[in-house]
């Protein structure tokens, strides 16, 4: 049975996830949102907890005047994965590690290596 939350206890999850990040981190971010989404799009996996979408500080060469970058926490999806409250906790943290790694240009083997998989 999925973990019953509502969205702003959620939201505060994600926040406190979001406080962990080192301010020598914040000061390099340009152009990014996180939200909180119910669920993943429909053409994505519905199992999904997370996304990055955008162009990693990486990658980016001309990157003016284009929509923000966009980290996004899927709620339901975490809800029915986790047994309680505390397992929602960890899994929001290492979602939000994992998803504010891509948009610094960090693979999937690296996170996986970093403990934010």
């Amino acid at each position: 049975m999925p973990v019953e939350m509502n969205r702003e206890e959620f939201e505060s999850l994600v926040a406190d996830a979001l406080d962990e990040i080192p301010e020598e981190f914040w000061e390099q971010v340009d152009n990014l949102v996180v939200l909180v989404e119910d669920d993943p799009p429909a053409d994505m996996e519905p199992d999904l907890l997370g996304l990055y979408d955008g162009v990693a500080l990486t990658e980016r060469d001309d990157y003016a005047g284009v929509l923000p970058d966009r980290i996004l926490v899927f709620r339901n999806p975490t809800l029915a994965m986790c047994r309680d409250a505390r397992e929602v906790a960890e899994e929001v943290r290492i979602t939000v590690l994992h998803e504010f790694g891509h948009y610094f240009g960090i693979d999937d083997e690296q996170l996986h290596e970093m403990g934010w998989a």
